[in-house]
């Protein structure tokens, strides 16, 4: 058994995620040594969680076409990692779902990222993401975290949920199809190819 592995067992066995081991639901989320980008997000949707394949919806579609990538480099080539806040799917909420579980990333990102150590950039795909990695004023929006992407690289790339909830803030913001993508694209493109 490789420390990947030691890693997902502990995560299954710990107390906090009991109630998922019970249901036979396992932690979704892919972390491999040649991984050179990671992807963090919320936690896995509902149709991720019931097919047991992260990013498999809508949102999913769009952030491959987001980035460039066809199916069988993100899911199959191993250069792509996706560790999110949580790895499992937290309910829905009125709007959307359920935040990820506090405490959570805390206890887990660190050993499967120090397991990683060819990570070129992480994509941070939402505010909980970008809250948990970035260094942000209380005050910071999502909208001027993502218009200052340049900021955070190398390292980080703050993106806007690919989720069809964000279509109006799309519309609104031509901006992020304009000029963010065709960057977030050329990063992809340099550390991948």
């Amino acid at each position: 058994m490789n420390e990947f592995d030691q890693i997902f067992n502990a995560i299954k066995n710990d107390p906090d995620n009991a109630d998922f081991t019970s249901q036979g639901i396992e932690p979704l989320y892919y972390a491999g040594q040649k991984a050179k980008i990671n992807i963090v997000g919320q936690a896995p949707g509902r149709k991720a969680q019931e097919t047991k394949i992260f990013w498999n919806d809508v949102s999913g579609v769009r952030l491959r076409e987001w980035m460039g990538v066809s199916d069988d480099e993100f899911y199959q080539s191993g250069e792509i990692a996706v560790v999110p806040l949580d790895f499992y799917y937290p309910g829905k909420a009125k709007s959307g779902d359920l935040p990820p579980r506090k405490g959570f990333a805390e206890k887990w990102h660190q050993p499967l990222l120090d397991l990683m150590p060819n990570i070129e950039l992480t994509l941070l795909v939402g505010s909980y993401a970008q809250r948990y990695y970035l260094d942000l004023d209380s005050k910071a929006t999502l909208t001027q975290t993502v218009m200052d992407y340049q900021k955070y690289l190398p390292k980080f790339f703050p993106l806007v949920h690919p989720s069809p909830l964000n279509y109006g803030w799309l519309k609104k913001n031509p901006w992020y199809e304009q000029d963010v993508l065709p960057a977030l694209k050329q990063q992809i493109d340099h550390i991948l190819r």
